[in-house]
């Protein structure tokens, strides 16, 4: 698996991953982000795709008006995702995808949403081009992530979480450019 392409790799560590994904998420969503999922869904509008729609979590707090499209990479947390929408009788259009390379034309969605997404993709400036890529012009792009400080302190300490969260999770700091 050494020779594993990037992409491949990161499908193949969150379907492992995504049975435990929700209780894994939920302790640093606590410290880290409290209330940004809400902060940010509630924001959404129009047709709406989230790129990286993971297991659904966001799925409650997007207004009942938006009409909302999904991509994940891993078919584990699709099939969540979709088991989700259903015990919550919503309606979601929810396709396996790579977010670095959209299935959609240009200027599909008046709103892209993504949350926690962008320290999991091999290529996050790809994945961001891919998001403009789809929006409408005048439409937003939410985000919800972290990124690497350039406090030293803090900079070390995400070094030393990512020796963990990468062999676990896939899980990266983006941004994160160490001098």
């Amino acid at each position: 698996m050494a020779d594993e392409d990037p992409t491949a790799k990161a499908r193949r560590v969150w379907n492992g991953f995504a049975p435990r994904y929700d209780r894994g998420i939920r302790f640093f969503e606590r410290l880290q982000f409290g209330g940004g999922r809400q902060w940010v869904c509630s924001r959404a509008r129009g047709e709406v795709l989230e790129v990286g729609v993971g297991t659904g979590l966001n799925f409650p707090f997007y207004s009942a008006d938006i009409t909302l499209t999904g991509v994940d990479l891993s078919p584990a947390m699709l099939t969540i995702a979709r088991n989700r929408a259903d015990d919550m009788g919503l309606a979601v259009d929810l396709r396996e995808s790579d977010a670095q390379a959209l299935p959609f034309p240009d200027a599909s969605f008046d709103t892209v949403v993504s949350t926690l997404t962008l320290c999991a993709v091999p290529d996050d400036r790809a994945t961001i081009t891919e998001m403009w890529r789809v929006l409408r012009p005048g439409g937003r792009l939410l985000l919800l992530d972290h990124i690497g400080s350039t406090w030293w302190p803090i900079c070390a300490a995400q070094r030393l979480l990512e020796t963990v969260t990468i062999r676990s999770a896939g899980d990266t700091i983006p941004a994160a450019r160490y001098r």
